[in-house]
């Protein structure tokens, strides 16, 4: 398994609640919530039973339905079952895949009010109707979501602990890294943008170094989101897959804004919303809202009609841009790699910038504005964040971000910026693939920078 950082949530979760609050770890098909949970439950606890519902039997599942009123009895007679012998305090019962039993997941609230156990549930489309019907969600269930390997995870994998270490030492110092090895973490990043971080990609990228082979793999999990569009849309299918073929497109527009019009001329937003939050339940895409008055609190004046979608991962978004054809070839991403192909580098910069601060618990903002009559009011604001800014006593302040694919651009979305909205501004940031500069309160980092925001 390859290290994650989603592990020290879990122990964090597991020395905090003790036992008070069940876990449940969601995110995409194939992100690696399984191996997270197996591998913890191994290393964490003395003893540990994982019950698999892709694959439970109804005899198994019979039990959560007769004993859900005598707890003593369901686990004398699980133990029976399972073979399993679970001492009290130090053991840990896994739920996998919960979404494809929901009953198992209700069971929750008396399993945690009994006691003896920790419990920590996985699963995908955990939101959706179809696997909420007819149940009550426990209350004391915490959430968190696993996301596919960013950046500094990527380099764990590749082996680079060294370099990841300098990456932040760097970040944390606010000092550029020398040139060698800003040129070594460049290349790096293209390469990580390129494989995404999806786990079975990663690992497949780290034993061959062959994209073609790599490009496989991602067109295997594409194929597996089509099949659960198909088998978990219901009726709204059909607009989910459109919603899903068309993201490399929008995201290839100027603006990235979402246009509806673009699926169907007659498109209603109100029509294709549960289109959307399929997407987003379903951990494959990341929608990122636009903000009309930004200030900290920015889901406060978030316009919802107005979003970009992005996708949870951009090696994922790069396979899907070349769906037309039956495979892509290794010399085909080399030619990427190193800038040899006309591509539009900028929905790639842009979503992976996304994935990185999706990674680090933000929520997606962004801030645009088109005034004819003054240009001073026309202005783009890739992403918008909040943190502690020193100039304000570090009290919280909205921090814009803009993303730059190419080394020659200007900032004066930024500037506008910080004229318009003065005070409530602090440190503003160019995600650009050039090293770090620190002018004042704007910081341009190097894009292998962007998970540490």
């Amino acid at each position: 398994m390859f290290k994650r950082r989603a592990y020290d949530d879990l122990l964090r979760w597991k020395r905090e609640s003790r036992g008070a609050r069940a876990l449940l770890l969601e995110g995409a098909r194939r992100v690696g919530k399984s191996t997270l949970a197996r591998k913890f439950a191994e290393r964490e606890y003395a003893a540990h039973l994982v019950i698999d519902f892709s694959e439970a039997s109804d005899d198994l599942k019979m039990l959560f339905r007769d004993y859900r009123a005598d707890v003593d009895s369901f686990f004398m007679y699980l133990q029976a079952f399972t073979g399993v012998s679970l001492p009290r305090r130090n053991s840990l019962i896994v739920f996998d895949e919960v979404q494809r039993f929901p009953p198992a997941r209700e069971f929750i609230k008396q399993l945690v009010a009994d006691g003896r156990y920790d419990y920590l549930e996985t699963g995908s489309l955990i939101s959706i109707r179809r696997n909420v019907e007819g149940i009550v969600i426990p209350s004391e269930e915490t959430a968190l979501r696993l996301n596919p390997l960013n950046f500094e995870e990527f380099l764990w994998a590749e082996g680079e602990d060294q370099l990841a270490a300098v990456i932040r030492a760097s970040f944390e110092g606010n000092a550029p890294l020398p040139e060698a090895i800003h040129r070594k973490a460049e290349r790096l990043f293209r390469e990580y943008m390129l494989v995404g971080g999806m786990p079975q990609v990663v690992g497949a990228y780290v034993a061959e170094k062959d994209f073609g082979k790599v490009d496989k793999v991602k067109r295997d999990i594409l194929s597996l989101y089509r099949g659960d569009i198909e088998k978990f849309g219901g009726t709204d299918a059909l607009r989910i897959r459109r919603v899903f073929s068309t993201l490399p497109g929008q995201l290839a527009r100027h603006e990235k804004k979402f246009v509806l019009s673009s699926l169907d001329s007659n498109a209603r937003s109100r029509e294709y919303a549960d289109a959307f939050f399929w997407l987003a339940d379903a951990c494959i895409s990341a929608t990122c809202i636009g903000v009309d008055d930004p200030s900290v609190g920015l889901a406060a004046t978030a316009d919802e009609g107005t979003f970009k979608c992005y996708m949870a991962d951009t090696g994922l978004l790069i396979c899907q841009l070349f769906a037309d054809n039956a495979e892509t070839p290794h010399e085909l991403y080399r030619d990427i790699l190193l800038g040899k192909l006309e591509i539009n580098e900028g929905m790639f910069t842009e979503n992976v910038v996304a994935q990185q601060l999706a990674s680090n618990g933000h929520g997606l903002y962004f801030y645009s504005r088109r005034d004819r009559e003054n240009s001073a009011n026309t202005m783009e604001i890739d992403f918008l964040i909040t943190a502690g800014y020193d100039d304000a006593a570090g009290r919280m302040r909205v921090s814009p971000i803009e993303v730059k694919s190419t080394k020659r651009y200007g900032a004066k979305s930024l500037e506008k910026f910080k004229a318009k909205f003065g005070s409530r501004v602090g440190v503003r940031y160019i995600l650009h693939p050039k090293p770090m500069q620190a002018e004042g309160d704007l910081v341009r980092l190097p894009l292998y920078m962007a998970h540490l925001l």
